[in-house]
């Protein structure tokens, strides 16, 4: 039986450079100008025999910082999470940070789980994109004491610094576009809106605009994500309810307009043809789908980089009313709404 070899200490790393246990501690903390150029090079040469490797976390913990954020993700298969996450981890590496991630996939048992978790790695501070999470996980992040930075979604009665998308300029922006393309009727479509206010800011400036120009029809309609029957239904009522006029759908984001060009698909209706369609969210494939999709491309890396930025300057004691922190987004025309 091979018997796997202990990892070499501190203790080791002393006696093999003949030196003190403190003197060790003083080249791993970076007191190196306290340190003679002879023990600086017997040090460096047992580190390197020994192939020793500080434990990071039990350092961080003896100095009372454990250098850990937590992010918790409704669900990391959403392109725009999957965006968002490289600005983190970006401004992770440069400000000395290590990301925990922890996908909740929506589901309300790991929403607990996870947050117990990350209290129990002793995190410095949370970054949460909390779109679809459950009440009683929004009420366990309330009761958190940690520094904590909310992407994308506010929580309704909870203080909190919230970083995103400025809903209104951007829900504005989007119907403009349409309008001067032609389109007379319009359908803002959504997943159901719930408490989400990016939603409803979206929906709200959405109606605002088209009621800023006479003739023009606004409807909305909700529907859950992967109810493709439902989803069908809708489009198809609203295509026949206004034939003759030009038609366009808004959807509210990026995960939704994958479901929308299905179902369009499915019912027999070309987009830039039959029907105008503009999404939230910029998705690699919607260049490449039919003539193209128009798109409202999210600044998601500067929102995540930005999160990251607001949560460490908590934690290192910034005592600020809490804010938040919008971003313009920005109109990729394709083919989908041409005249």
């Amino acid at each position: 039986m091979t018997i796997k070899a202990s990892r070499p200490t501190i203790s080791d790393v002393a006696r093999a450079a003949k030196t003190g246990k403190t003197s060790v501690s003083r080249y791993l903390n970076g007191e190196k100008h306290l340190l003679s150029g002879d023990l600086l090079a017997r040090i460096e040469q047992a580190i390197a025999q020994l192939d020793y490797r500080p434990n990071q976390m039990a350092r961080g913990l003896k100095r009372g910082r454990t250098r850990l954020i937590g992010l918790i993700i409704a669900d990391i298969t959403n392109p725009y999470s999957v965006n968002v996450l490289s600005g983190i981890e970006a401004a992770c590496r440069e400000k000395g940070f290590t990301p925990l991630v922890c996908n909740t996939n929506n589901e309300l048992d790991q929403e607990l789980h996870y947050l117990d978790l990350l209290r129990s790695y002793q995190v410095e501070g949370i970054v949460v994109n909390a779109v679809g999470m459950r009440e009683e996980g929004l009420n366990r992040l309330q009761q958190s004491a940690l520094p904590m930075v909310l992407i994308d979604r506010k929580i309704p009665d909870f203080a909190c610094d919230v970083v995103g998308l400025d809903n209104t300029q951007a829900a504005t922006t989007a119907t403009e576009h349409l309008i001067e393309q032609g389109f007379e009727a319009l359908l803002f479509l959504s997943e159901p809106l719930g408490t989400v206010n990016t939603r409803r800011e979206r929906l709200t400036a959405f109606r605002a605009t088209a009621a800023r120009y006479s003739g023009v029809v606004a409807e909305n309609a909700e529907t859950p994500l992967h109810e493709a029957d439902h989803l069908d239904n809708t489009l198809r009522h609203f295509h026949t309810r206004f034939r003759g006029m030009r038609k366009a759908v808004i959807s509210a984001n990026g995960a939704l307009t994958l479901q929308v060009a299905r179902s369009l698909k499915r019912i027999g209706l070309n987009w830039g043809a039959d029907i105008g369609l503009l999404g939230f969210d910029e998705l690699e494939w919607a260049e490449l789908a039919g003539v193209g999709i128009t798109t409202l491309k999210q600044p998601t890396w500067q929102i995540g980089y930005a999160a990251l930025e607001q949560v460490v300057k908590r934690i290192e004691g910034q005592s600020q009313a809490v804010r938040e922190q919008v971003f313009s987004g920005e109109l990729i025309v394709r083919g989908s709404t041409a005249r």
